[in-house]
């Protein structure tokens, strides 16, 4: 059984920047702990990502796996596992609001599920550790641009 673990950041950018940064799938072992390599497989008539292949290893979590994902405008992004090994579900998604003022709020929300036995307090540990990790890394990523 799983749960959703789930974070927000304000970020200084528009959402097309955000977007755009989350969609460049290659580029995450630059900013994004634990990825280690993503590759894009299949792509939508607009260019953006709809299957891609990740390397992922961070604490009891080392995987090479396949997510799909679904784009909805510039309001947010979804993924699921398609494939995996130890990863037996992922699905996420990144929402975006607009606070009004030139920044956006960014939302992240995860559920995984391990075909390996992990105590659940370490599994919920390990996710908000990706889950801040992410949000702080996507800031940190959007905001030098």
């Amino acid at each position: 059984m799983s749960d959703k673990t789930e974070g927000t950041i304000d970020i200084a950018s528009d959402a097309e920047t955000i977007l755009d940064v989350i969609g460049d799938l290659p580029a995450y072992p630059d900013w994004a702990e634990g990825v280690k390599a993503a590759e894009i497989l299949e792509t939508f008539p607009d260019g953006r990502c709809k299957v891609i292949r990740m390397e992922f290893a961070s604490g009891p979590i080392k995987d090479t796996f396949v997510l799909e994902y679904k784009w909805n405008g510039v309001e947010s992004v979804s993924w699921w596992l398609t494939e995996g090994k130890v990863l037996t579900k992922e699905d996420g998604t990144y929402s975006l609001t607009d606070n009004g003022d030139g920044s956006f709020n960014v939302r992240y929300e995860l559920e995984v599920e391990l075909s390996i036995k992990v105590p659940g307090i370490l599994r919920r540990q390990a996710e908000k550790k990706m889950v801040q990790s992410a949000l702080h890394g996507l800031k940190k990523r959007v905001e030098s641009l």
